[in-house]
């Protein structure tokens, strides 16, 4: 298998005395899709903060493509091609979705030092923005405010917003949470998409959905890892569901 863009090693939490996550190895590839699942308190969001430089890990290491960025700050780790949203959803509610993405398309130009030069005139960033929007499933709401969106569409626009930085890695925190099921196919659809031509790590609680994307399975408890495999090997794992999928799953 080609090299990994993103690979840990021994990735270590500790708040106080308390372990959030403990000696977590994991990796994921271009083409990929690879599911943190677990309980409730399991270290998962812990976990996706460290990948994204929103919290420093107590100890191990995190590469991305090929490169130690352990301990680097968010944007510095977004700006080597890393996407990331999170449990709740983060969108300018007053700005259009185009608006919304065209502020993440100029986070990725090499200057922002033009303070007087409307950003309507930004052609690449306009396209950028455009582009994502049109990947998200979003290309006939640009226009609309929003909040106006509904939530499934407000999720897809923070994934957008993700693409308009045309990142390599997406870090997916919970993108089902609370969507209906007609939303839900359609995120799952979405991703089924983007993993062609991107790495996934997702965290979600939703297992139908899970099952269905998953090329690659880390089940956590704990704050450590219970079992790492294929879906197959995951869904046959006596400790894993007894741990936390149940008998639905078996």
């Amino acid at each position: 298998m080609a090299d990994a863009i993103l690979a840990t090693q021994g990735l270590t939490r500790h708040f106080g005395g308390l372990a959030a996550v403990s000696n977590v190895t994991l990796d994921a590839h271009m083409g990929q899709l690879h599911a943190v699942i677990g309980p409730n308190g399991a270290g998962k969001s812990t976990l996706i903060n460290m990948l994204s430089g929103d919290l420093p890990p107590s100890s191990g290491s995190v590469s991305i493509g090929g490169r130690d960025v352990t301990g680097l700050a968010a944007h510095q780790i977004s700006r080597m091609g890393v996407g990331r949203s999170y449990q709740k959803t983060n969108v300018f509610l007053a700005f259009t979705a185009f608006e919304n993405c065209r502020l993440a398309a100029q986070s990725r130009r090499k200057t922002s030092m033009q303070f007087f030069r409307p950003a309507a005139r930004l052609a690449d960033v306009n396209r950028a923005a455009e582009v994502a929007l049109e990947a998200a499933g979003l290309a006939g709401r640009m226009d609309v405010v929003a909040s106006a969106l509904s939530h499934g569409e407000q999720r897809q626009l923070e994934i957008a917003m993700t693409l308009a930085t045309q990142p390599k890695l997406l870090l997916l925190d919970e993108p089902l949470a609370g969507m209906g099921a007609e939303e839900s196919a359609s995120m799952v659809a979405l991703l089924k998409k983007l993993v062609q031509t991107h790495a996934i790590l997702l965290v979600e609680h939703d297992m139908d959905a899970v099952f269905a994307l998953a090329d690659r399975l880390t089940v956590m408890v704990n704050g450590q890892v219970l079992a790492s495999g294929l879906p197959a090997e995951i869904r046959a794992n006596a400790e894993v569901q007894e741990a936390y999928l149940g008998e639905s799953h078996e």
